[in-house]
């Protein structure tokens, strides 16, 4: 009988340390959408979570009487022990014994790995054990509420400070936790709700640099000031853009750009129509730009290198793509970034695909840096010039073999990976 109550008080103080645990740990966002469910389970959730600390409080005093009865049950087990083996030990060394002995057993079996396992599945071990939790939570309800009392008063009395406080708001954390489990528990032939991938691209959206999202300047389509009108209609009839970047003598001097809604007002010169344009450094966050341009009422910014030269071009709808997605219009091109996996070791890459974007899609460990972005600009990051058609480049357990190349950039690249 002994041996059976010391074994129902570290299971009970083994649940009461775990939901403890599970409780501080859990995903507030996945405890609020369980309370929604409208079942018997959420409607437990609620009430155990309409008052947190009293549910803390609840569970130590349950862990707390378990503890003292399998104390005084254990000492007993073990005295009569010592004297069937025969051993004959003073008071003190009896004592040391008992707590040694007892207080290994309490932490491996009620302590250390309940905790370990109710942190990692806090909110699937909550869920499972709301009933249980529910019924001790009522059993110790006036000695867990007389508790907090105490502790409230001492706080306001002695402290000055406000006692117990319900907490109803969650942190960005654990709506990126839980947006990131959605995410990785959709198979790959399932399509992501378009909320869900709005909720994560909002997410990430404070991190990302202007230099991220630009487009680079070997791709800018510009006209220089002094051209004539004529020039810039023709540049806007085989482009189909709907603006375009107005330059003195280089790209490097860009000044502003033109609407192509101002050509209805018949102008002489490109200068009598132009719009100004922000300039923004390459490490600036996209956030900050869009601050920028809205207040300014501007919808293309210039990004600058670190030696003030033109890096590429930001624009309103660039931003905005970023949270939403791609948005693409009738003179949008239909060529695609290529990324294909040919074997298991070898892919075919298009070079302006991002390092950061493959790493996690294929699992690749390319070395990341805030020198590049993309495929292409780790490759001349590392070479330090502009790889040609045919050449063969080793970075590390990578082996890459150029497809396309110009003489300004490299455009596509077979990649095999080396164990």
């Amino acid at each position: 009988m002994e041996i059976g109550i010391i074994i129902l008080c570290l299971i009970l103080s083994a649940f009461f340390s775990g939901m403890e645990i599970a409780f501080v740990s859990s995903n507030k966002i996945y405890l609020e959408i369980e309370k929604k469910q409208d079942n018997f389970i959420s409607k437990i959730l609620i009430k155990l979570t309409e008052k947190p600390s009293k549910f803390i409080a609840s569970m130590l005093v349950g862990n707390n009487i378990a503890m003292v009865v399998y104390g005084f049950f254990m000492g007993d087990l073990l005295m009569g022990w010592f004297v069937t083996l025969g051993y004959q030990f003073s008071d003190l060394t009896n004592l040391l014994l008992q707590t040694l002995l007892s207080t290994l057993l309490v932490l491996m079996t009620s302590e250390f790995l309940p905790k370990v396992f109710f942190q990692i599945y806090a909110n699937s071990f909550l869920k499972f054990f709301a009933l249980p939790a529910y019924f001790f939570y009522w059993l110790f309800y006036y000695i867990s509420s007389f508790m907090i009392w105490i502790s409230d008063y001492i706080l306001k009395k002695f402290f000055k400070t406000e006692g117990d406080q319900i907490t109803l708001s969650f942190s960005k954390i654990e709506l990126g936790n839980y947006i990131s489990e959605q995410m990785n528990s959709v198979q790959d032939h399932e399509t992501v709700d378009s909320e869900i991938q709005i909720f994560q691209n909002a997410l990430e959206f404070s991190g990302v640099k202007a230099r991220d999202i630009m487009t680079p300047r070997t791709e800018l389509v510009a006209v220089d000031l002094y051209s004539s009108v004529v020039d810039l209609r023709t540049l806007f009839i085989e482009t189909g853009y709907s603006k375009i970047l107005v330059y003195i003598n280089t790209l490097d001097d860009i000044v502003g750009y033109v609407h192509s809604f101002e050509l209805f007002k018949k102008p002489r010169t490109i200068k009598s129509v132009m719009i100004p344009v922000e300039f923004v450094p390459e490490t600036i966050f996209i956030k900050d730009v869009m601050n920028i341009l809205t207040k300014k009422r501007k919808s293309v910014a210039v990004v600058l290198d670190e030696y003030g030269g033109t890096s590429g071009i930001v624009t309103i709808e660039d931003i905005v793509e970023e949270l939403f997605g791609e948005i693409e219009d009738e003179h949008d091109s239909d060529e695609a970034l290529i990324e294909e996996q040919l074997d298991q070791s070898t892919y075919l890459f298009s070079t302006r695909l991002d390092v950061e974007y493959l790493n996690e899609t294929y699992k690749l460990n390319i070395p990341e840096s805030d020198s590049y972005g993309t495929l292409g600009g780790f490759i001349v990051d590392f070479s330090k010039e502009i790889p040609q058609k045919g050449e063969q480049i080793t970075i590390q357990n990578f082996q890459f073999t150029i497809e396309e190349a110009s003489n300004k950039k490299i455009e596509l690249v077979k990649m095999t990976l080396f164990d």
